[in-house]
């Protein structure tokens, strides 16, 4: 059989090819299965050439073994990916014959590495497995090699010791082995050493032997059995190199921990470099079960419960430490190492992980092309960014794998001979290394500038950076007597320098800074002369400071904010733009200051979501928390409804968005919520008692609706507004729910009622979520929480009072059952299209909007007043007195009681902009009537808005909108009182 060229391989690597593959028929011949070469896939042979030519290490693999090929080739394991679990069973059956022979088993781990080695280089090169699959074989020929190898080496100390039992909970103890770096986070390359940490459950001693020995014991003879298992280098070579040294303590440590110690020493002298380490720890072997209890105990060490831009100086650090490194002599030829290498965009990665990971649960993850996702996705980098990241991650990986698979060795040095340069380019797909080494330069240049951009120093030159805040360092330190400082705050342009010095004195002298830290008054001090120095920017510092000083105040003690406005200068503008613009948004940064992280995003904090990415955003982010902590799933919403409100009213004040948007995000915001929390109450509801049943017995899927009323139910919700609520059930309230703990329906749906209410309004760290107002359900407060179908509609039908049916306009599902929601519409339309007497109807609304107006208008409008004369020394409100909002409100309420039994399609709306165009189209009001009431009622609303944001009542001066005011007021008299008109 000759040896058969491919023409892809340059000359002189046909040489070394023909070299390996004359050497590999020798060994065929002289083991008998030349006569068996025709039973290999045409594909093996054709490919044999090439993988030759890259790789001694298979062609030393393949002679020393001649039938491994056949192997290889009557499983087709060359030619195909693994199925699950199929690595792991082809060990069991290589281990199966070794009994209690350390030698026996210590031999078949490594032929069988040596084999799926081969196996997996072959792929490799050949490009039949992508780049990530050929880490993840690596990384599963691993984790079955240690189990399987732990397995042997537990068996044996049991025989021997017994078996170690928990103190506490009398359960045999298993060891739990953690794979850190790139074992755990399935990353493993061609020559990978693997990072262990080992950790057991519980102290206690070992049973049932002669001899016993405590479980830390037991478990130290284990863990240097398995070591010796992988790493010793036998005349098969090793299984894998095994580095402990990431453990508490390094090398000068116990090998074993307990998980109380670990948890202990990560508490109280964990480093930050542990943390980066930590981000890919894995349970890799051993306890699945407890190994993923202590991956939850630790992930608090991990990753801060909110931003940790506390990170950012040991990240800063470590990337000097990088920077440096590289600059050694010959560091620069290292893939992994150099600089634009594949170190550099695992920083890139982690650093986002370390700082913004206890927020963002999408970041708590391991493998490095995931996280890069969720940076594109989330927009913690530009998408071209994160493209240009991974595109290089990979090429530099095959690189990598290209120069490893030549002599299964630990390097990421690119080569400086010829013909490995060759090979090296020709594996990667390159005619030659000139063309080959352009390539990698573009992309390591790519990487470099990403990485010179993550965590840079503010101060270095960067153009968001902040101009002379070292100018405001005396001041801030008292280096200055009062008259000079008095001088520096008025060139900064301050109109009253003496109550801005004046502040800052206090804030010097407060109670809360005296009694920082030293790290935190560090951070502090750093802060201000930069936040004076953004002052100085603004148009009005005054008012500025004077909004922004309570914030400085309150997260005095949680540095951490310090430090994320100090690390970002543009945030800090923004705040301080924000603070200035609103003194509403300035009392809820204040109030809920974990909301300063949305303003790292100036892009996304200008452009509020659509319903549908609302609803996707907060269902990922309560998916990735435990069904049963219910205490970080209201934060969780907590914290969704604030950042998402502080968009909408950024967006609003920046005027990228307009009234009627604004309302309807607000409105979309409560709606998400609250199909969550409904959600959230049901299921625990649930998981206690039980479904309840239906009248004809079956069990319910959440028949079960929440109505919002008023201004959640017009989609009319401003800054601040309560959510009127009534939550109708349609199941048979006496039957009892089909649970261990059965309580009949009635009770069942109170309890989910009242559930509801708690999860909105209870009082937490972070607020409530939303004052909740039940009063528009029937019977009112003397009525029952919870209302069925049947007895609401009864209630409609027969008790109602006129204002009832007018709040009924309104009122439309917000949360539920689908089908119930169909059957509340259809009673709704029935209810409010009945034939009515209009002229009782227009008496009603009109004694109902007196009464109102006398007891909440103010004093200029009681009994009604003349357009024609207003009164600008008369203040006005804007909501409930004449010419005002509710004013329009119960014109289209009253218009929709008496005209919809010939005009239905008048319900299809409950807002009051539609339902005015409703008017027009079925010609009950003029076009230019309808657009005078839709402006009159926009501009209301507008002025309504700006004064919540100012955090002032919603009444103005005399003298304001009387063009409005006027309109409205005609449109009343035409539509309500004609009769007096004429």
């Amino acid at each position: 059989m000759s040896f058969t060229s491919p023409s892809s391989l340059p000359a002189e690597l046909q040489l070394l090819a023909e070299h390996h593959y004359y050497r590999w028929l020798e060994a065929v011949q002289a083991a008998g299965l030349e006569q068996r070469v025709a039973e290999l896939h045409a594909a093996l042979l054709d490919d044999l050439p090439f993988v030759l030519a890259g790789s001694d290490f298979v062609a030393e693999q393949l002679r020393r073994d001649p039938g491994m090929l056949w192997r290889l080739n009557d499983g087709d394991w060359l030619l195909r990916s693994l199925q699950p679990n199929e690595l792991a069973q082809q060990l069991r059956l290589a281990l199966a014959e070794v009994g209690s022979d350390e030698d026996a088993i210590m031999a078949a781990l490594r032929r069988f590495r040596q084999q799926q080695q081969v196996r997996i280089i072959w792929r490799d090169l050949t490009r039949l497995a992508a780049t990530m699959e050929t880490t993840a074989d690596l990384s599963q020929m691993a984790d079955c090699c240690i189990q399987q190898a732990l397995d042997w080496c537990h068996a044996q100390a049991a025989a021997s010791f017994g078996t170690p039992t928990g103190a506490r909970s009398g359960e045999p103890q298993q060891l739990v082995v953690l794979g850190m770096g790139k074992l755990g986070a399935g990353e493993l390359n061609l020559s990978s050493d693997i990072d262990l940490i080992f950790g057991y459950a519980e102290g206690g001693e070992t049973e049932g032997a002669r001899r016993s020995l405590s479980n830390q014991e037991f478990f130290i003879r284990v863990g240097q059995r398995l070591i010796r298992l992988l790493d010793a280098i036998t005349v098969d070579g090793f299984v894998f190199r095994v580095d402990m040294r990431l453990r508490p303590y390094g090398d000068s440590g116990p090998l074993v921990f307990s998980f109380s110690a670990l948890e202990q020493y990560y508490q109280s002298q964990g480093r930050d470099w542990e943390r980066y380490a930590m981000i890919k720890a894995r349970v890799v072997a051993g306890d699945q079960l407890h190994g993923e209890e202590l991956l939850k105990m630790l992930r608090p060490f991990v990753y801060r419960r909110y931003l940790d831009f506390a990170a950012i100086e040991a990240l800063r650090t470590l990337k000097q430490m990088i920077q440096r490194e590289v600059q050694r002599k010959g560091m620069q030829d290292n893939v992994k190492l150099g600089s634009g290498g594949i170190r550099e965009i695992e920083f890139i990665g982690q650093a986002f992980q370390l700082i913004h990971g206890g927020r963002d649960r999408a970041l708590q993850q391991r493998p490095i092309l995931a996280v890069l996702d969720v940076l594109a996705s989330n927009t913690y980098l530009p998408d071209t960014a994160v493209d240009e990241l991974k595109s290089a991650y990979l090429f530099l990986r095959d690189v990598e794998h290209a120069l490893q698979a030549i002599d299964d060795r630990q390097t990421q040095m690119l080569p400086e001979d010829s013909r490995t340069r060759l090979r090296i380019a020709m594996v990667m797909g390159f005619a030659d290394w000139d063309s080959f080494a352009a390539s990698l330069d573009q992309h390591r240049q790519r990487v470099a500038l990403h990485f010179a951009n993550v965590i840079a120093d503010p101060d270095e030159e960067q153009p968001e950076a902040l101009p002379s805040f070292e100018v405001w360092l005396p001041l801030w330190q008292n280096d200055l007597d009062r008259d000079a400082a008095l001088e520096l705050l008025e060139e900064a342009g301050f109109a009253d320098p003496g109550a801005a010095w004046q502040r800052l004195q206090n804030l010097l002298g407060s109670s809360r800074v005296r009694a920082m830290q030293k790290l935190g008054r560090d951070r502090l001090d750093v802060f201000m002369p930069r936040l004076l120095a953004a002052l100085s920017e603004q148009a009005d510092p005054d008012l500025a400071l004077e909004r922004v000083m309570p914030l400085v105040e309150a997260v005095a003690r949680r540095s951490a904010y310090l430090l994320l406005l100090t690390e970002n200068p543009r945030v800090l503008r923004e705040l301080l733009t924000l603070c200035s613009a609103s003194p509403w948004i300035a009392e809820q940064i204040t109030r809920f200051p974990v909301v300063i992280d949305e303003l790292l995003n100036a892009g996304r904090l200008y452009r509020p979501p659509q319903t549908n990415e609302l609803a996707d955003e907060l269902r990922q982010q309560l998916l990735r928390i435990p069904e049963d902590d219910l205490e970080q799933q209201m934060e969780t919403l907590r914290y969704f409804k604030r950042a998402h409100v502080l968009r909408v009213a950024a967006s609003e004040i920046a005027g990228t968005l307009p009234l009627m948007k604004v309302s309807d995000y607000l409105t979309w915001i409560a709606e998400v919520i609250l199909q969550q929390v409904l959600q959230l109450a049901w299921r625990e509801l649930v998981q206690r008692h039980g479904r309840p049943r239906r009248q004809d017995g079956t069990p319910c899927e959440l028949d079960f609706v929440i109505l919002g009323y008023g201004k959640v139910g017009g989609i009319e919700l401003g800054h601040g507004s309560d959510l009127d609520l009534v939550f109708i059930h349609d199941a048979d309230s006496n039957a009892e729910t089909d649970g261990d703990r059965p309580i009949d329906g009635g009770k069942f749906y109170t309890r989910l009622g009242q559930r509801i209410i708690h999860i909105l309004n209870a009082q937490t760290t972070s607020g409530a979520l939303y004052d909740v107002d039940m009063r528009l359900r029937p019977s009112g407060d003397a009525g029952l929480l919870v209302t069925s179908l049947q007895a609401f509609a009864h209630y409609q039908r027969e008790e109602a009072w006129t204002w009832e049916h007018q709040a009924l306009v309104r009122a439309r599902v917000l949360a539920g059952c689908a089908q119930l929601a169909e059957r509340f519409a259809a009673i709704r339309g029935e209810v409010l299209g009945r034939q009515r007497d209009p002229q009782q109807v227009r008496q009603q609304v009109l004694e109902m909007r007196a009464r109102m107006r006398d007891s909440l208008g103010t004093q200029s409008t009681h009994g009604g007043l003349d357009d024609t004369a207003f009164d600008a020394t008369q203040p006005f409100d804007l909501k409930q007195d004449a010419g005002g909002i509710v004013d329009i409100e119960f014109m289209v309420q009253y218009a929709v009681l008496a005209w919809s039994c010939r005009y239905p399609q008048l319900l299809r709306y409950t807002d009051n902009i539609r339902i005015l165009d409703g008017l027009r189209d079925v010609g009950l009001l003029s076009a230019e009537q309808v657009q005078q009431l839709q402006e009159a009622y926009k501009a209301l609303r507008a002025a309504a808005h700006r004064l919540a944001l100012q955090n002032q009542p919603r009444i103005v001066s005399g003298d304001q909108l009387h063009e409005q005011r006027r309109l409205v007021m005609n449109a009343w008299r035409q539509l309500l009182q004609p009769q007096e008109q004429a």
